[in-house]
C-alpha cells in the first residue's frame, strides 16, 4: 500500500519536476532574453504613446542618481498614462483622412492584386504554352532584388508616360505590380497541390473552364487565397517610400505618409507618432485575427468529393 502511495506520488511529481527544469535550462533563458529584445522597442512605443508628452525622456532623474535610479530609467513607463495623445492625433491632425486613404489603397490593391495573381497562377500551374518556364523565372528573379530598384523606371512608367502621378490610381497599379510575382508563386505552389481529378470529372460532367475555376479551384484556394490577401494589403498599408514620392497632394497622403510629419528636422513629436503608430497597427491586427479564423475554417471546408 505504501509502494503504490509512494509511486503516485512520484507521478504526481514527474511533471513538475519536467517543468522545474525547463524553466531553469539554458534554451528558457535564451527565449526569455530574446523576448525581451522583441519587447522592449513596443514597450517605448507603447508608454510613450500613453505618457502624454512629446519628449523621449519619460522620467527626469536628479543629477545624483544612483546606479539603480539609472537602471530603473531603462525602464520606459510613463510617470502618468493618458490618453491626450490619441486624441490629438484622432481631432487635431488630419490622420482619419490618411486612415480612409490607406484604406482605398489597400482595399483595391488587394482586389487587384488577388485578381490578377489568381488567374495567373491558375494558368501557370494548369495549362502548357511558350513562355511558361521563362516568366515563372523572371517572377522569382524579380523577387530577388528590392523593390526600390524598380523606383525609377516605375516612376518614368507611371508619372511621365501614364500621367498617373499623384494620384491613387498610380499607386494601386504600383502596388500590385509590386506584389503580384509574390502572390502569384505563392498561390501556383497551392494550386499544383489540388488534385486534377477533381477538374477532368468536372469537365466530363459539361462544366467550363471558368466554371471550375470560380466555382472549384477558389473555393478549395481559400487559405492560400488569405494569406495572399493579407500580404498584398500589409504591402500597400505599410509602404512609405513609393507612396512618399508618388503623392504630392497633402489631402491624398496614406497613414506611412502622414506619420513622418510627426517627426521631422524641424520638430519632433515622438509621443503623436508613437500614438499613430498603435492605431496604425489595429486594421492589420483585426485583419490577421479575422483571416486566421478563416483559414482555420477553410482547411478542413470544401475539400472532399460529394
Amino acid at each position: 500500500m505504501n509502494t503504490m502511495i509512494e509511486r503516485l506520488r512520484e507521478g504526481r511529481a514527474a511533471p513538475v519536476k519536467r517543468a522545474l527544469r525547463d524553466i531553469f535550462s539554458w534554451r528558457f533563458a535564451l527565449l526569455i532574453f530574446s523576448a525581451l529584445i522583441v519587447v522592449y522597442p513596443l514597450l517605448w512605443v507603447v508608454s510613450l504613446a500613453f505618457s502624454g508628452q512629446q519628449s523621449l525622456t519619460l522620467v527626469q532623474l536628479p543629477q545624483d542618481a544612483s546606479l539603480g535610479q539609472q537602471l530603473l530609467a531603462l525602464i520606459p513607463l510613463p510617470e502618468q498614462w493618458t490618453l491626450d495623445n490619441f486624441r490629438a492625433v484622432l481631432t487635431e491632425q488630419p490622420f482619419l483622412r490618411w486612415i480612409g486613404n490607406s484604406l482605398v489603397v489597400a482595399l483595391a490593391t488587394t482586389l487587384v492584386g488577388l485578381t490578377l495573381s489568381c488567374s495567373a497562377a491558375y494558368a501557370f500551374s494548369r495549362f502548357r504554352f511558350t513562355g511558361r518556364q521563362r516568366g515563372l523565372t523572371l517572377f522569382l528573379i524579380s523577387q530577388m532584388f528590392p523593390a526600390v530598384l524598380m523606383l525609377i523606371p516605375l516612376y518614368v512608367i507611371v508619372v511621365q508616360w501614364l500621367g498617373l502621378g499623384n494620384s491613387w490610381l498610380g499607386l494601386i497599379l504600383v502596388y500590385a505590380i509590386t506584389a503580384l510575382p509574390f502572390c502569384v508563386w505563392m498561390l501556383k505552389g497551392y494550386f499544383d497541390t489540388l488534385p486534377y481529378e477533381i477538374e477532368e470529372s468536372a469537365l466530363l460532367e459539361g462544366a467550363s473552364r471558368w466554371t471550375i475555376f470560380i466555382r472549384i479551384i477558389l473555393p478549395l484556394a481559400r487559405p492560400a487565397i488569405a494569406v495572399t490577401g493579407l500580404f498584398a494589403f500589409m504591402t500597400a498599408w505599410n509602404e512609405f517610400i513609393l507612396a512618399s514620392i508618388f503623392m504630392d497632394d497633402e489631402s491624398l497622403y496614406t497613414v506611412p505618409v502622414g506619420l513622418r510629419f510627426f517627426v521631422s528636422d524641424y520638430a519632433s513629436e515622438w509621443g503623436y507618432f508613437a500614438a499613430g503608430s498603435i492605431l496604425v497597427s489595429l486594421p492589420v491586427i483585426l485583419l490577421f485575427l479575422s483571416l486566421q479564423r478563416y483559414l482555420v475554417a477553410g482547411l478542413s471546408a470544401g475539400a472532399v468529393k460529394g
